[in-house]
């Protein structure tokens, strides 16, 4: 096995977790952490064996370093993407790409331009029920989406933003409940019932003391003509497993915490049974190991590997991005986001809308 050399940009929770997961891939090796948190950067950098960096322009010189794991604030993703893509590194961000639709048009132009693979942590789309369903459902077998129902009841305590410089804020956070936890939801429902086509939402700052949502709840138009609704909170104490319920015209699924709670479908042979699993995940969705985000790493090493698109690349990581820009603009605006073209009963497309973040 080839050895892979990963930069890890970022000295925060989640990059300790990027970290342990490149680290458990067989030929990968962490060699350089960059990050502003000198004690932070230099603790991560110790336990990885790794050089530590606090200026990423003398980190992105280090060599050998083929793939940079990019977990620094979400505001910064795609600038810090553009660098390491502009350096001949392979960039694989944690989500949200970034917080603006525009800047991540910008990361995914830059990563073509220099021929490097571009990816994006959803991780929840490793899971084996939610794989199953997904190739249920690209079969044909469960017939048309007509519904699909998302819950994210988490909470999170005060210190969680008060302890952060960037949590919660618009410039480096874009938002909060909603992109922050949410998206990774948002992502789900794309992946298993289609693009959205518009969306309709309110959101309320209804128990935290920060700039942005802790309270979202939208109504999703799909492309196939389903319709679904979305809650995503921080403040709902103690905090609930994360719930979809989908349902197609062959039956209903109820997903909870990324496993199949139920399977009644109208052709019993198409039931897909849940995975065994040794532990759960807690309903606060702190996730307590590295399987999903290793599995992701994996499939991009692959994708590198085979010159294929990875698991999740940069243009499928925008489409959540802007539903999640059109649900904060529907929100500040009362009133419906078209994202995408829609079709009269003659046939004829209205052209679609071009929503504005809500912190550009």
């Amino acid at each position: 096995m080839m050895t892979t050399h990963f930069g890890i940009l970022g000295g925060g929770n989640i990059s300790r977790t990027h970290a342990s997961a490149a680290r458990e891939i067989e030929g990968g090796e962490v060699v350089a952490v960059c990050g502003q948190n000198k004690e932070k950067v230099d603790l991560l950098a110790r336990e990885c064996s790794a050089t530590p960096y606090h200026d990423i322009d003398a980190f992105l010189l280090h060599e050998p370093m083929e793939v940079v794991l990019v977990g620094s604030p979400s505001g910064l993703h795609a600038a810090h993407g553009i660098q390491a893509a502009g350096r001949g590194k392979h960039v694989l961000v944690e989500k949200p790409i970034d917080v603006a639709t525009g800047r991540a048009d910008e990361l995914i132009a830059e990563c073509e331009r220099h021929r490097v693979k571009l990816g994006v942590f959803f991780q929840d789309r490793t899971a084996p029920d939610l794989i199953a369903l997904k190739r249920l459902i690209d079969s044909g077998s469960l017939g048309r989406a007509i519904v699909a129902s998302a819950g994210v009841k988490w909470y999170r305590p005060a210190e969680y933003y008060s302890g952060s410089r960037w949590r919660g804020t618009w410039a480096l956070d874009g938002g909060g409940a909603l992109i922050n936890q949410g998206i990774h939801t948002v992502d789900l429902l794309i992946w298993l019932m289609g693009n959205v086509r518009a969306v309709s939402a309110i959101t309320r700052t209804a128990s935290h003391k920060i700039e942005a949502e802790d309270l979202a709840v939208a109504i999703l138009e799909f492309d196939s003509g389903a319709i679904g609704t979305l809650e995503a909170s921080t403040c709902v104490y103690p905090g609930f497993a994360r719930r979809l319920e989908l349902t197609w015209t062959e039956g209903t699924v109820v997903v909870e915490n990324d496993r199949i709670e139920s399977s009644r479908l109208r052709n019993r042979a198409d039931a897909i049974a849940a995975e065994p699993q040794q532990d759960e995940r807690a309903s606060s969705h702190v996730v307590s190991d590295t399987r999903g985000h290793r599995a992701v790493i994996e499939d991009f090493l692959i994708s590198i590997r085979d010159d294929r698109v990875p698991l999740c690349d940069g243009s499928d990581a925008r489409r959540s991005l802007q539903v999640v820009e059109g649900i904060y603009q529907s929100s500040r605006t009362g009133e419906r986001v078209v994202l995408s073209a829609e079709t009269d009963a003659e046939g004829v497309a209205d052209g679609p809308a071009n929503p504005k973040n809500a912190h550009s």
